[in-house]
């Protein structure tokens, strides 16, 4: 009889037990996915990747409009006048589709291209992408998430690429070392290092939210986890991350939710503000600490799901967002936003943008729990300073409540949360703003603020838009539509309706089809 293993590791009674429930719950996904004809997601994702490998040429092509989609990111190119649009998801109602497609939008030409490159990545959403001037211009893109069309599944990434504007070819960078699979998470450029902080993994039976920090030495190209001294924020998706003109990182903000007893969850919308600041003499660039930031200047009202971009080195610009309030376990009190605010990242103080004027700028919704995550984008370039007209706070009554119908839905409007002053209540009610929404994708390009999608719910009915605009933020004067939204053109097929029962699309986007055409048949197995 042979010897045992003195130093094989014993596996207590409740890892044993874990270990046998997933391997229960894997059998039990797998019999559902064969009755629903799904196959199972890391095969369908190894697949894409393998056909995206096999391709040779490269396809762009003048198209229409990209497709209605949410958590996407949009960047501006380091040195053409062209921003980027790349992956992102929409649902309607029954069927999710996660995009994989890049489109080039041409500030002069007021064009869209569509761009299929050797090697591109799986489609995926709620990633993040950065982009640097090395090597005539790169764009690097980490982690996200994939869905299958029924939401059965979830895979989370933690893949890195980089697209070579110059060769317009992708390369999936192994290193190891690097931050755990998710999405939500953010991302952003410190000299030559993408620094990536938070996010979540949620694989339907079980989530996590994160507050670790890593750093890639675009160098080097290696990875490093950094240890910081000093008090970290909580772990969280969704958050604001910014860097400041003295190189160190601003974090604001985001949402984590944990379990409060069996099958109920309590989620948390954070509104603390922590510097990530580097050690002094330290020359390696990985010796970090927390600081709590004292905010000033008007109190922000809570929300999640807020999109942000640096237009200034010294200040950023945030847009929309969205405060749930509990009801019950299954419903949510939703107040969705489309204000302006601008927070100072030298004094940390918070504004309210005045451009011409508007009085409203939220409204309430009832609506279903939401994905955690943000569509936030922060890797704009440094333009030069320019004087942003902005108004001091001061105390405004909230009791008034308004109703617009504009024939596609009913929006009940209610007074803002943040303070603004009676002149700017005055000069702002007739000027036009976007819709309120969360998770639109913001880029700045010329001291140009860029508006792109995002989403807000009516009831059980998510609308997801592909409106363009754009704001001059040296003139604050007003918003001005690229590209219009049409919301009686989206399908939208309810729990307790029919196929039958439901628009159809209005053909007329032809990109929609064509990008949503790409992975069909693989999206829909």
């Amino acid at each position: 009889m042979g010897k045992k293993d003195k130093n094989k590791k014993k596996i207590s009674g409740n890892v044993k037990t874990a270990l046998k429930t997933e391997k229960k719950q894997n059998a039990k996904q797998k019999k559902e996915l064969a009755a629903r004809g799904e196959d199972d997601i890391e095969h369908v994702i190894a697949e894409i990747e393998r056909e995206e490998a096999k391709r040779k040429c490269i396809i762009e092509k003048t198209v229409a409009p990209p497709s209605r989609r949410i958590n996407c990111t949009l960047t501006a190119h380091p040195f053409k006048d062209e921003l980027i649009i790349f992956g992102g998801e929409f649902h309607d109602g029954r069927t999710t589709f996660v995009y994989g497609d890049m489109f080039i939008y041409s500030l002069s030409k007021n064009e869209w291209t569509i761009i299929k490159a050797p090697g591109s990545p799986p489609p995926r959403c709620s990633h993040q992408a950065v982009t640097t001037t090395a090597n005539k211009g790169e764009l690097w893109i980490f982690g996200g998430e994939f869905t299958s069309p029924s939401e059965s599944q979830f895979y989370h990434y933690r893949d890195l690429w980089v697209y070579r504007f110059a060769e317009k070819k992708w390369e999936k960078i192994s290193s190891p070392g690097g931050p755990s699979a998710r999405s939500g998470h953010r991302m952003t450029l410190i000299k030559k290092q993408l620094i990536v902080f938070g996010g979540f993994h949620d694989n339907l039976r079980d989530y996590k939210y994160y507050n670790d920090v890593h750093i890639f030495n675009l160098d080097t190209y290696t990875w490093h986890k950094i240890e910081l001294s000093g008090t970290p924020p909580l772990p969280r998706s969704g958050c604001i991350m910014l860097p400041t003109p003295d190189n160190k990182l601003l974090i604001y903000g985001g949402y984590s939710k944990e379990k409060i007893k069996k099958d109920v969850d309590k989620g948390y919308v954070h509104n603390d503000m922590f510097l990530m600041t580097p050690e002094k003499n330290d020359q390696t660039g990985l010796k970090w600490k927390w600081v709590l930031v004292k905010q000033s200047g008007i109190k922000i009202s809570p929300r999640c799901s807020v999109s942000a971009v640096l237009v200034q080195p010294n200040l950023a610009y945030l847009f929309g967002g969205v405060f749930d309030n509990e009801d019950d376990e299954e419903e949510l009190h939703g107040t969705f936003y489309n204000d302006l605010v601008a927070l100072d990242l030298e004094k940390f103080q918070w504004r309210i943008v005045a451009l011409h004027g508007k009085k409203d700028i939220t409204t309430r919704r009832r609506r279903r729990k939401p994905k955690e995550d943000g569509g936030q984008e922060n890797d704009s370039e440094n333009e030069d300073d320019n004087h942003s007209e902005m108004q001091e706070p001061s105390s405004v009554p909230t009791e008034s409540i308004t109703t617009h119908d504009d024939g596609i839905f009913t929006v009940t409007i209610g007074p803002a949360r943040t303070s603004v002053t009676q002149e700017q209540e005055i000069t702002q009610k007739d000027v036009f703003m976007p819709c309120p929404r969360i998770n639109a994708a913001l880029a700045v390009k010329h001291n140009i603020l860029y508006l792109h999608g995002g989403m807000f719910e009516d009831g059980d009915r998510q609308y997801t838009l592909n409106d363009f605009y754009s704001l001059d933020f040296r003139k604050l004067d007003e918003w001005r539509t690229i590209m219009s939204d049409d919301l009686s053109t989206q399908t939208w097929f309810d729990a307790s309706s029919s196929d039958s029962d439901s628009e159809e699309i209005d053909d007329s986007d032809g990109s929609e089809n064509e990008s949503e055409d790409e992975h069909m048949d693989i999206d829909e197995n």
